[in-house]
This record gives C-alpha cells, structure tokens and sequence, in this order.
C-alpha cells in the first residue's frame, strides 16, 4: 500500500549563524513522485535548506520529516534511502569511476553492488569509462558519474543542487530525461535547486521561491506565470529577486 504521508514535510525551520539568518522560519511540504525547484538569488537559502535536510547541518529550530523519519536526530533510519547530486561536490580523482562508484554502494549497504553499477553505466552511458579515473573526465562525464553516484541505491528521495550546471545543451538535456523517467518509474520525489529556469520549468510539479531565508511564493509554474503576468519563469524570478512581487500580484488581480 502506498503512503499518504507527503515524502518531506519542513515546519518552522530556522538556522542562525553568528553574522545573520540564513533560513528564517520556512515550512514546506512534498508529496511523493512531485519534483519540486527550490529557487533563489545566491544567498536565499536554499542550500542552507538542502544541506539541514541531508542532516548536515543541525537546524537552529524547527522540525524536518522525510519519509516519516525525523532529520537529522532519526537519520541513519533514512539515509540510505535518500541521495544528493550536485557537480560542485568533486569525487576522488585518482580512483576510477567504477572505484568511487564502488565506495559509495558499500556506503549505502547496496547489496549486488557490480550488477547496480553496471546497470548505471549502461542506462548513463559510463560503461566504457569505468575503469578511466575520475579526474581525467570532461565536465559532462563528471555529471553523469555524479548522476549514477546520486542513484546508486535507487532512492525514494533525491535532492539536487544545480545538476546541470556548466553542461552543454545537448548533456543538460539528456541529464533533465534521465531524471523524467527515474522519477516516473520509482515514484521519486526529488528536490531541485537551480537558477535554469527552462529546466525548471520543463521538470518541476511546482516551484517554492525563497528570498532572504523565506519563501516568498509556492505554486505551480503554470500559476506563478499567470499570477506575475509573465510569459517565462525567468521573468517571474527576477520580479521576485528585484522586489517587484507585490506590484506584480496587484497587477494580476
């Protein structure tokens, strides 16, 4: 039977550092199978968000529940059924693909850990660089191995920090697939931090725009481009960055 408790449900959540507030009281929920983007100038908070929801960084207050399990007190409950990609969190560069590969499954208490990373090479194209080491990749090679590292033990929850950044069109949109089918197939539910707004508009089931540590508006990307009266997401993000949100609401009553 499948759960109805949402995948991820944030309440409340605050981190405060000595020179400011990074995440001002936020509260979120995500259903399961919905990609979600979490948008944002630089500093809004958003990976901030992500990295208290990986349980690296202990919330200054409020609460996160993924998959029933409180974050980060119950984490080793879960852990192993999350995963994060992200092309700024560099891999060991003298272990071969299939090293690093290798690493991670035993991380993740993968149980046919040579048959989960040759199904990944085949679906990823890698099947031939295996043995290649990590830092002798291009960019888009890097990606995919960070993509395979990402789903390396089939996970129910994904969140992604720009995982097409720097890409060429052609490997972003073979990555933004990729991510279309595993997420149908599995019923995934997967978190996306980006500043690519067609990305985002062709993945995300709806969009939580922050600023300044809060969210300032949540909605699906058809909504938010009625409500701002604007033809791209790419507008409506810098309505929202340039303070020009309320103008934009009064507009669209």
């Amino acid at each position: 039977m499948l759960s109805t408790e949402p995948a991820i449900v944030v309440s409340n959540l605050v981190k405060q550092y000595p020179g400011g507030t990074a995440v001002a009281g936020i509260s979120f929920s995500i259903e399961p199978g919905q990609i979600v983007g979490l948008l944002g100038g630089n500093g809004a908070g958003k990976t901030t968000t992500i990295a208290m929801m990986m349980g690296l960084v202990a919330p200054t207050s409020g609460t996160i529940r993924i998959l029933g399990c409180d974050m980060p007190r119950e984490r080793y409950h879960i852990l192993h059924r999350m995963n994060f990609e992200s092309p700024y969190v560099e891999m060991p560069h003298r272990l071969t693909i299939r090293q690093n590969l290798s690493v991670f499954a035993r991380l993740y208490g993968v149980a046919d850990r040579d048959a989960r990373i040759a199904a990944l090479a085949a679906d990823l194209d890698l099947t031939e660089l295996l043995d290649r080491p990590t830092g002798k990749l291009s960019a888009g090679q890097k990606t995919r191995v960070s993509l395979a590292k990402a789903l390396i033990n089939a996970p129910e929850v994904l969140l992604l920090d720009e995982p097409t950044a720097s890409l060429d069109p052609d490997t972003a949109d073979w990555i933004r697939g990729h991510l279309e089918r595993y997420t149908a197939e599995r019923r995934a539910t997967v978190l996306l931090a980006s500043h690519n707004m067609n990305e985002v508009e062709r993945l995300c089931d709806r969009i939580i725009m922050m600023k300044r540590g809060v969210i300032v508006d949540d909605d699906t990307p058809a909504r938010l481009l009625a409500r701002y009266g604007r033809n791209n997401l790419e507008d409506v993000f810098l309505d929202v960055a340039r303070g020009r949100r309320e103008g934009a609401r009064e507009a669209a009553r």
